[in-house]
């Protein structure tokens, strides 16, 4: 390969992190790794899971879990960060 040469996978990096699908792709990777980041009994009860401009926004209905959500929002933010293995995750809301 030539040094002015991107292997496929490098231009799709660099293709996606351009593109305004990378915020949409990013949603999904988390939607898909919260399951196995915190649990079945968690992810039973999450009603929904979206992500925007750096902010992760978890919702459910069941007041304890909100609680101990609420609580976990910086482990949370760490967990998935490290996940992704990239920073993405600012912050996180529990509604």
């Amino acid at each position: 390969m030539h040094s002015h040469e991107l292997s496929l996978g490098d231009a799709l990096k660099a293709f996606l992190a351009k593109s305004p699908v990378k915020h949409k792709l990013n949603e999904v990777r988390i939607q898909q790794l919260w399951e196995e980041l915190m649990g079945k009994a968690v992810s039973k009860y999450t009603d929904s899971i979206q992500f925007a401009n750096g902010t992760l926004i978890i919702t459910t209905h069941v007041a304890p879990l909100k609680q101990e959500l609420m609580f976990s929002r910086e482990k949370i933010k760490q967990l998935i960060n490290e996940a992704l293995q990239e920073p993405l995750v600012e912050e996180v809301m529990i509604r």
